[in-house]
């Protein structure tokens, strides 16, 4: 983790780490070298793929943050290769603060979470964004999986460094698809029982020599 550290941990991320108490637990962190961009591995890589959203950090000429939200279907975004993300840019509110930012300073942020598995992931990268047109093979390879909507863009991300942070304060969420499969057993095991109690009141009936509710 030392390239994400000595990305993340700048002269006042230092001094606060000395005024909070954790300078020696970041110093032994920053004592590994550092091998240059980390590749994903498998364990990134499904991660990434299995999400249906991210937060993109980017900042301004005017050094003000800017996030914005992304969202599709699980694998919307691709992992190119061990260096490499990817993902088709669709029409929103037609802001491009992100693509502005992006033009003038590549370096971003993303922030995987999975909120039912409580499990997070933060990445720094090189963001480029091009039209649909300027590379057809990659368009259609991210066309594969990706959000509705008219596509603007093509935007990648080259990795830098990456680290999977801890699940302290992540509240468990689940979207409505996972709901959905969790509940299928207990849906399928009521309509089982309700079907089992329609056959014994039809059973119970006929002993009984029930012809049906009385007449009113």
């Amino acid at each position: 983790m030392s390239r994400y550290d000595r990305i993340a941990y700048t002269p006042s991320v230092l001094r606060a780490q000395e005024e909070m108490g954790s300078a020696t637990a970041a110093g032994r962190r920053l004592r590994a070298p550092d091998g240059g961009p980390e590749p994903l591995t498998g364990a990134e890589a499904g991660f990434i793929g299995g999400l249906d959203g991210f937060l993109f950090a980017s900042v301004g000429e005017t050094g003000w943050p800017y996030i914005q939200f992304r969202g599709g279907p699980p694998g919307f975004v691709h992992v190119l290769d061990a260096h490499t993300l990817g993902y088709l840019d669709v029409r929103g509110n037609r802001q491009y603060i992100t693509t502005g930012n992006v033009r003038g300073d590549d370096r971003v942020a993303l922030f995987f979470i999975d909120h039912a598995r409580r499990t997070r992931l933060k990445l720094f990268g090189r963001a480029t964004a091009v039209p649909p047109g300027a590379d057809p093979a990659l368009a259609e390879r991210l066309d594969s999986t990706r959000t509705a909507g008219t596509v603007e863009q093509l935007v990648t991300i080259r990795v830098e460094a990456f680290a999977w942070n801890c699940p302290n304060h992540i509240t468990p969420r689940f979207s409505q698809e996972e709901l959905s499969d969790a509940l299928a057993p207990v849906r399928g095991r009521l309509a089982a029982l309700e079907d089992e109690n329609a056959a014994l009141r039809a059973e119970l009936a006929a002993l009984r020599g029930d012809d049906g509710p009385p007449a009113p």
